[in-house]
């Protein structure tokens, strides 16, 4: 019986053999979707069924007391989970993904196509405020580097798999094909050529087919459109995508007080503790908040208002407009935070589907008040195009979020209000706000991939290989004599590094600064190294990214600049050799 290792050779060869790059590429393209798509199903599959058990089979009359339990036992699980299974840390999906593709060539370690597979419907299942879309990313795009390692495709290829992948989880997610080719497009920053924009076609459709076999047409979001848009109401929307954009500065920022408030706790089990309670509260408080929250958004579409605040058992009336507006606003508020909390405690989820609620639920808020004021707008509207400028303003994505929502939708006839909101709320968010949730923590490393290709380029250097380390070092109370004789004789270079007796770094020599006195024996041993020593521009190791040290040359002058770790002397990096790698990294990152 054939090895496995026998059976891949095989193939191997016979891609070799008969079969082209681009033909080989477009298979796998087919096969990175499927995968994505299934995975994907899998996710929704686990999660439908831990929430059919808690909201149906199992709690009954007691439901509304459960809200405060459920998730402090979800992540409970999570936890114990990531401790004694996976034992490495999951992170949040479309984030190390990015990271993956910048600083890794697109190597995803093989546990990460199961760790959210396991984790996260457990998380949303058990009532933990997050979404599935982040990690059906991260099981995808792991797929898709498993895929492309398996048959060794190269750098470029690996990447562009990565982006099929995360096509194909959210094609298969929405059943919505063309809006993810453009989240793959305008998130991972692809190039939209002929030679990408096939694979991700073919990765999208095989997805989304997947998704259709298993669920025909089953859909998250069950709406067709209503009412016309007016361009009378333009000035509404304006003020929608006003609305949305603070909302979306709003989402940011708290997101990282809370983490960074979270960070303070320095065991995972006391942010689990605190963050469990934290959830369990809001939710007993706002059971709407309960899980993903696609019941509110399909609800508040098709008009129903009282259906969508149904589980709110304060003894108030739902009639009154007013009351209805206060409850959604509390919802729109506290969605981002118990999400947050959600994550900063351990779960394991997305952002995207939360900003989708929270863009619905705000939307209907807008067209309910303009309505109280005496307008005439249609909430169902208001309600989808809400979604789409918090998705624009949050995500950063203003593109995806307006074929999204008019493909999921067939809101095709609200072109115009989609891409006003959708531009007004990207542009006030990123006036406040530089970067998404997914890119902050990479823009600020220098990490984060961009359409700008030099800059792309340099980021995916790897700085540590190019270090030199075969140059003399001097000490500053050497004299001539000594250095002429143990290191300028016996080194073919003509710089030499000035350290002290701990091997910090004080300066470097130049044999041009030598070169007149090096033959005045008078001199050998009156003249110390500390003569002759100057400063020089330092390259700070793990701190300075390849963009700042090309600076650093250019400021500088330089041909060679030392590089320091913890102000240590660690070794040179010459321009030269940064400038063959960085050529050889072109070719590598762009075929």
């Amino acid at each position: 019986m054939p090895t496995k290792s026998k059976v891949l050779k095989q193939i191997l060869l016979w891609r070799y053999k008969y079969v082209t790059e681009h033909q080989f590429l477009y298979i796998l393209s087919v096969i990175v979707g499927f995968l994505a798509g299934l995975g994907t199903l899998v996710l929704k599959n686990l999660t439908f069924f831990f929430h059919d058990i808690l909201e149906g089979r199992f709690i009954k009359d007691i439901h509304y007391l459960l809200y405060f339990i459920f998730p402090i036992i979800g992540l409970v699980l999570v936890y114990y989970i990531k401790k004694k299974v996976i034992k490495k840390e999951i992170g949040h999906g479309i984030s190390t993904t990015l990271h993956a593709v910048s600083k890794r060539k697109g190597i995803i370690e093989k546990y990460r196509i199961y760790a959210s597979l396991i984790t996260a419907p457990i998380t949303v299942g058990f009532g933990g405020s997050v979404g599935l879309q982040g990690p059906a990313v991260s099981t995808g795009a792991a797929l898709g580097s498993w895929t492309s390692q398996l048959f060794h495709m190269n750098t470029k290829n690996r990447m562009l798999l990565i982006g099929c992948a995360t096509a194909g989880a959210m094609s298969s997610m929405f059943k919505a094909p063309v809006a993810a080719i453009i989240f793959a497009l305008e998130i991972f920053s692809l190039d939209l050529a002929f030679v990408s924009l096939i694979p991700l076609l073919l990765a999208s459709v095989s997805a989304v087919v997947t998704s259709y076999f298993f669920f025909e047409k089953d859909a998250l979001l069950g709406f067709e459109l209503q009412d016309d848009f007016q361009i009378n109401h333009i000035f509404y929307f304006v003020l929608l995508g006003i609305a949305t954009g603070f909302a979306s500065v709003y989402f940011s920022k708290i997101y990282f007080k809370i983490i960074n408030f979270f960070k303070r706790f320095k065991k995972p089990i006391h942010r689990l503790i605190f963050g469990g309670f934290a959830i369990g509260f809001m939710l007993y408080m706002l059971p709407p908040l309960y899980g993903e929250g696609y019941e509110i958004i399909n609800n508040l579409l098709n008009g129903d208002a009282k259906k969508a605040l149904a589980d709110i058992s304060y003894n108030v009336n739902m009639d009154n407009v007013w009351v209805v507006v206060v409850f959604l606003l509390l919802i729109t508020i506290f969605k981002a935070i118990a999400m947050t909390i959600t994550f900063a405690a351990g779960g394991v989820g997305g952002i995207f589907i939360p900003t989708l609620v929270m863009g619905s639920v705000l939307g209907n808020v807008v067209a309910k008040i303009i309505n109280q004021l005496g307008g005439n707008v249609s909430e169902s509207n208001f309600t989808l195009i809400g979604m789409t400028g918090l998705m624009a303003g949050v995500l950063h994505a203003p593109l995806t979020s307006i074929f999204l929502i008019a493909e999921i939708t067939g809101g095709y006839e609200l072109f115009v209000p989609l891409m006003l909101v959708a531009a007004i709320s990207y542009a006030l968010t990123k006036y406040f706000v530089a970067n998404s949730i997914y890119t902050t923590e990479l823009a600020e490393k220098g990490e984060l991939i961009t359409y700008d290709k030099d800059k792309n380029v340099l980021m995916m250097m790897d700085i540590e290989r190019e270090i030199e380390t075969n140059f003399k070092v001097l000490h500053p109370e050497m004299t001539l004599g000594e250095m002429l004789k143990k290191a300028v004789a016996r080194s073919n270079r003509n710089i030499f590094p000035v350290v002290n007796d701990k091997g910090q770094f004080l300066g470097i020599v130049l044999l041009d600064d030598i070169r007149s006195v090096m033959f005045d024996r008078e001199l050998y041993d009156s003249i110390t190294v500390e003569t002759f020593m100057k400063a020089a521009p330092e390259i700070i190791f793990h701190t300075d990214t390849a963009t700042q040290v090309m600076n650093k040359f250019k400021s500088s002058g330089a041909w060679n600049l030392p590089v320091l770790k913890d102000d240590k002397y660690l070794g040179f990096i010459s321009k030269s050799k940064l400038l063959t790698a960085y050529r050889n990294k072109l070719i590598e990152v762009t075929g």
